[in-house]
């Protein structure tokens, strides 16, 4: 599972531009998009930078979320 930080998206249309980058990685990804979060959640076995770099190439400025759960021991 890939998770990623999307700060510029802003609309419905920002969403549909994510998602459709998302699948031009890995067409059988599923994608969640949180656009009141700015996050997209990803669960697919490809590489996650070619995830950003498909995002990035959209026009939108992506990174590795921060986990909700990384300080669980």
């Amino acid at each position: 599972m890939h998770h990623l930080s999307i700060p510029e998206m802003t609309c419905g249309h920002c969403v549909s531009a994510v998602e459709k980058a998302v699948k031009s990685v890995d067409s059988n990804a599923k994608v969640a998009v949180n656009l009141e979060a700015k996050t997209a959640s990803i669960d697919s076995q490809a590489d996650s930078e070619a995830f950003v770099a498909a995002i990035e190439d959209a026009g939108y400025k992506a990174s590795f979320a921060k986990s909700c759960c990384s300080h669980v021991a």
